[in-house]
């Protein structure tokens, strides 16, 4: 929104004074991203041009949400080196500090950085990138000082700056953000564990071999990687050897699974040889066996050839003349009446017979 200068006229025509006129005056602070779809900003492009006063809030205001014109102005620097899961949280407590707060973060040069820390891994460009594409981060200062002065406090209009609370010596200092906590401005976050850029740089250096010899592999050459003549050919045969353990370890997997398949295979077919045997033990007994059927058909068939042969005769002390008449036949020597001798030779022949079959008797 404009902003009006002092000493403007106000509807009636008559000039206000300078006081009335700073009352006026609205906060044009840049407001929080709403959204992500764009890196966060460059302090240099959108500076805080505001000219409302910038009055000073305690934490027990900001916390309220107050003021309401205005977002409570967070500001968080370091190196940021290698950015990992441990800067992204402690920026994330950052933003959501207060309830509506802008967060404003300054990453160190590489000069300054060498000069009272060490060497990077990253330049100060990647390092600034890497800030920028932080979905908490809404503004980042590039050349951030290494101690914060009022006057940096005051062009950025800082309301309070956060950091962890375990004191930070450096400089030439016990701990560089005393002025800050002693002048109420100092909000802790905490730090994550486990996870920090010396921890990462430790991990390189403890398997600097592995890295360098896969690197060789993906086509850096031994001058990239700081790598002497005989340690690049240590590398380069360690690196066939490695090949041929993968391919031993391959072909041995091969025939594990292949000697795994045919035990399988056999099992089934010793299973099934099983299943078949007891069948065919099972019929061969039920056919051949003690009470087998082949035993029965043949007591069958043997029974019925000599009732064949052999015809079965009745009992010699059965008596004949006990018989009942219907059932026993008639005896030789009764005659029919109904058919006569033909002849008297037949009636003589019929006689004598009569008598030898008492003698029989006898």
């Amino acid at each position: 929104m404009p902003v009006r200068a002092a000493g403007a006229e106000s509807g009636t025509g008559i000039p206000k004074s300078p006081s009335e006129a700073m009352e006026e005056l609205e906060h044009t602070c840049p407001q929080p991203r709403l959204t992500l779809t764009a890196p966060a900003p460059f302090a240099d492009e959108t500076s805080c041009q505001c000219q409302a006063p910038h009055e000073k809030l305690t934490i027990a205001q900001a916390r309220l949400g107050t003021p309401v014109d205005r977002p409570v102005r967070v500001y968080a620097d370091g190196i940021f080196d290698l950015f990992h899961a441990g800067h992204a949280r402690a920026l994330m407590q950052a933003k959501t500090l207060f309830p509506n707060s802008y967060l404003l973060v300054g990453v160190c040069s590489d000069d300054l950085t060498h000069k009272f820390k060490g060497f990077t891994v990253m330049n100060e460009t990647e390092r600034y990138e890497a800030l920028r594409h932080c979905r908490y981060v809404d503004e980042v200062i590039r050349d951030a000082p290494w101690t914060l002065t009022p006057e940096f406090l005051e062009k950025h209009k800082i309301d309070f700056v956060a950091h962890d609370d375990i004191p930070y010596s450096s400089a030439g200092s016990d701990d560089v953000y005393k002025h800050i906590k002693e002048a109420g401005m100092f909000v802790p976050t905490q730090r994550t564990e486990g996870i920090s850029t010396s921890d990462i740089i430790t991990r390189i250096v403890r398997d600097y071999d592995v890295y360098a010899r896969r690197n060789l592999q993906r086509g850096y050459t031994a001058k990239e990687l700081n790598v002497s003549f005989i340690n690049e050919k240590k590398y380069r045969f360690q690196n066939q050897v490695d090949k041929m353990k993968e391919k031993v370890k391959n072909v041995e997997e091969r025939s594990k699974e292949f000697v795994y398949k045919v035990e399988e295979k056999s099992h089934d077919l010793i299973q099934k040889w099983e299943e078949k045997s007891r069948e065919f033990i099972g019929n061969f007994l039920e056919l051949f066996g003690p009470d087998g059927a082949w035993k029965q058909m043949f007591q069958e068939r043997s029974g019925r050839m000599l009732q064949a042969f052999s015809p079965r005769q009745s009992p010699n002390s059965s008596p004949t003349r006990g018989r009942s008449p219907s059932r026993s036949p008639s005896p030789p020597w009764v005659i029919n009446k109904t058919s006569p001798p033909s002849s008297p030779k037949a009636a003589s022949a019929s006689l004598s017979s009569m008598s030898e079959g008492d003698e029989d008797e006898k």
